[in-house]
């Protein structure tokens, strides 16, 4: 076992604290029978396949779902239909009956027509409501300004009935 820091080989540091350092097991580059698994990556084919490796070449089981991804898969425009491209990595089964099926996966994110349509009635909504707020809120200020009023010249009343009162009193 090895105190090892955060380096590129055989303690990655993600999610570790900083200048964190842990125990753990490294063999190096030595390879012998007790190794039971190798985890590699092909960087350069040489002149012969290499037999269950490169000599086939395997379809392509799952494709992307994202439509943005698809997009770039297969190199296409904001213009280009998605859906027509999924087909390419279409599964074909015969179900429990014993029927011929087809499955592609559903498109995430795809921009229809019904969700552009969608969009516009939300944003007319939020902006009929806005505008409704508005014109309550200035009606409000009307009601209030009168109100304020109202009250102003109730009091200037009841002073200029005091004065009057205090007035005759003194006379």
């Amino acid at each position: 076992f090895l105190l090892m820091r955060q380096n590129p080989s055989g303690f990655q540091g993600h999610g570790r604290r900083k200048g964190e350092r842990r125990r753990k097991a490294c063999r190096g580059c030595i390879i012998s029978p007790e190794i039971a698994v190798l985890n590699m990556m092909i960087v350069k084919q040489g002149d012969a396949p290499l037999v269950g490796l490169t000599d086939d070449e395997k379809p392509r089981m799952r494709g992307p779902k994202r439509a943005a991804k698809v997009r770039k898969l297969f190199n296409l425009g904001k213009d280009d239909d998605v859906r027509k491209y999924v087909n390419t990595y279409r599964r074909e089964f015969e179900s429990k009956t014993g029927k011929k099926k087809s499955k592609a996966p559903k498109i995430q994110r795809l921009v229809t027509a019904n969700s552009l349509q969608r969009k516009r009635a939300e944003r007319s909504v939020k902006k009929s409501r806005i505008a409704n707020k508005q014109a309550e809120e200035t009606e409000y200020r009307k009601l209030i300004a009168i109100r304020v009023k109202e009250a102003k010249e109730r009091r200037s009343e009841s002073l200029a009935k005091r004065r009057a009162s205090s007035i005759a009193k003194k006379a």
